[in-house]
């Protein structure tokens, strides 16, 4: 009785071995896969959200340079002279009136311009996306990392060869993905 259960034991906890083993390597081969799906997931929003953010921005910024330059002409032949001059004959104009105007003229000259919010916006998720594709990067290596090594190691490399399996080739980027997207205007 007793060696019946050794000898099943000495069958049994092999083959259990060898299956830990190669489900082991395998999730750390769908970890890979994972990684370079999230990966391409993040390529495909730069792609979708910048020039779409670009364009915005640009169309914010000519709407408002439009509107400014609008404004500058209407407001180009008054000075503080002729705003006085226009004014009511029957109010009396006194410093502070003037000054009230003066300041007002100063307010319209320079307007708490809105682009800028637009322009910061669109650093802060050029930003966020290019640390978020990093990040990406860093964690399908560290994935390439711990399968190829489980793959060369002793004793799982037995049961990597065993099975056919494969270092995984490491994921260059091609010449046109190591530029930075160029955001023009």
């Amino acid at each position: 009785m007793i060696a019946i259960i050794v000898a099943i034991a000495i069958v049994v906890l092999p083959l259990l071995y060898i299956v830990v083993q190669y489900n082991s390597i395998t999730r750390r081969r769908n970890q890979i896969e994972n990684a370079i799906s999230s990966l391409d997931s993040l390529f495909i929003q730069r792609a979708d959200l910048i020039p779409n953010l670009v364009e915005t921005v640009k169309q914010y910024a000519n709407f408002e340079k439009e509107t400014l330059t609008k404004i500058a002409e209407l407001r180009r032949p008054k000075t503080i002279g002729d705003i006085t001059e226009n004014d009511n004959p029957y109010v009396q104009t006194d410093e502070a009136t003037v000054s009230l105007k003066s300041f007002m003229l100063q307010a319209e000259a320079y307007p708490d311009l809105k682009s800028s919010t637009q322009f910061t916006y669109l650093q802060r998720q050029l930003t966020d996306c290019e640390e978020q594709i990093a990040a990406g990067r860093r964690y399908l290596s560290a994935s390439i990392t711990d399968y190829n090594d489980k793959i060369v190691v002793f004793p799982s490399n037995l049961i990597a060869s065993l099975f056919g399996l494969k270092k995984y080739q490491w994921q260059y980027a091609t010449k046109e993905q190591r530029e930075a997207v160029k955001v023009k205007f």
